[in-house]
């Protein structure tokens, strides 16, 4: 298991917000806390996808994704794709708490962000810096930590956890039938409908509030996702038999959508992993 871990302890204990610890996980493991952490939690996804459960509820955790715990929140969570990378947070602070209020997210929440919204590489950012400075006094981990809340502020959309979980809950069903669907050159809108027995508008009202995505551009995702496990496990299929097993019957098309969602061809995400 690949780790990058940051403990930032030294001094600072009086600023107005320390951060506590960072770091990235490229293969998440199952984690459960009954008690939570004693500090702010932020945990996001770098790659793949995991659930995690708190509140009594439980969030689908994709790319563009991440959930901002308050000290004591109990809570597990858990792969659900093959490998599931996460960067994290821990922080707190004299004035932690009123910088939250002011911020409007001093509560247990979900957030979204649009793919050009900064903040997949933040926290990676932050982690490159503290490598190259020593910072003895907290004070720039102090700064990265504040200027992540406000990033987060800005680009996170902030989603409403009572109708999400509801919606996740209705749309359970078909997420795990398009899991074993994705193959399926043919289906459309009216396929992923039938399937849940609703209106094709009342499905893309729901995976919008939900996801922030059509069913279709979820589908997309989700045969993206599948063929970066390929990728990864399968060396010897070519990047044509893969994107046919993902449902593209053009390679063409496969390798467009797959460089404007990862910023990469397969070829090169396959070296790369």
């Amino acid at each position: 298991m690949h780790r990058r871990i940051v403990f930032v302890h030294e001094g600072g204990q009086h600023l107005p917000i320390t951060l506590d610890s960072m770091g990235h996980n490229h293969d998440q493991e199952k984690v459960s806390r009954p008690d939570g952490y004693d500090t702010y939690h932020w945990l996001q996804t770098s790659e793949g996808e995991g659930i995690i459960h708190f509140d009594n509820k439980t969030f689908s955790l994709p790319e563009g994704s991440g959930v901002l715990l308050l000290p004591y929140t109990p809570h597990r969570y858990e792969a659900s794709t093959k490998n599931w990378g996460t960067y994290y947070l821990t922080f707190g602070g004299d004035s932690a708490h009123s910088i939250l209020e002011t911020l409007g997210m001093n509560s247990n929440s979900f957030y979204r962000w649009e793919n050009e919204a900064p903040l997949p590489n933040l926290l990676k950012e932050m982690l490159d810096r503290h490598d190259a400075y020593q910072d003895m006094f907290g004070l720039g981990a102090s700064t990265d930590a504040y200027r992540f809340l406000l990033t987060l502020s800005k680009y996170g959309q902030l989603q409403n956890n009572t109708a999400i979980s509801r919606n996740v809950d209705k749309l359970q069903p078909l997420l795990k039938w398009m899991d074993s669907h994705y193959g399926d050159p043919d289906l459309g809108l009216n396929d992923l409908a039938d399937e849940l027995g609703v209106s094709g508008r009342y499905l893309n009202n729901l995976f919008v509030q939900t996801f922030g995505l059509s069913p279709y551009a979820y589908f997309v995702r989700l045969r993206i996702r599948k063929s970066k496990e390929m990728l990864v496990s399968q060396p010897d299929l070519t990047v044509k038999a893969i994107s046919q097993l993902v449902g593209f019957r053009d390679v063409s098309h496969y390798v467009a959508t797959f460089r404007k969602q990862s910023g990469t061809t397969p070829e090169q995400f396959r070296r790369l992993h």
